[in-house]
């Protein structure tokens, strides 16, 4: 299959990239791209980027979509709701940086 795309470079030399591609990178919101001149010739293709969670961009895409089709299902949390948040996870000490150890279950 081929797909070519057209985009214009702006005075910044930022550009959007385009969907269709986007899509065949596998690359969503947060995602990374890398460049490759070899030869003459420019690739692009998905960052290798351990730190990268592929799943967050797609996610956050998925919530976006749903949050602006049906914007009268946000409702905030209720002040019970809230204090058994906080109840529960008061001991709770989250290092974001640490690595997960183990099976992961989603």
């Amino acid at each position: 299959m081929l797909i070519e795309e057209l985009c214009t470079i702006t005075a910044k030399g930022q550009t959007t990239v385009p969907k269709t591609v986007r899509q065949a990178l596998g690359v969503g919101y947060g995602g990374r791209i890398a460049f490759r001149i070899e030869d003459g010739t420019v690739t692009v293709h998905a960052a290798d980027d351990d730190e990268h969670d592929p799943a967050l961009g797609p996610f956050l895409e998925l919530l976006a979509r749903d949050i602006e089709a049906h914007p009268e299902t946000l409702v905030s949390l209720t002040d019970a709701l809230f204090q058994r948040i906080a109840a529960v996870t008061e001991d709770v000490v989250v290092d974001p940086d640490e690595p997960i150890e183990g099976d992961v279950d989603i």
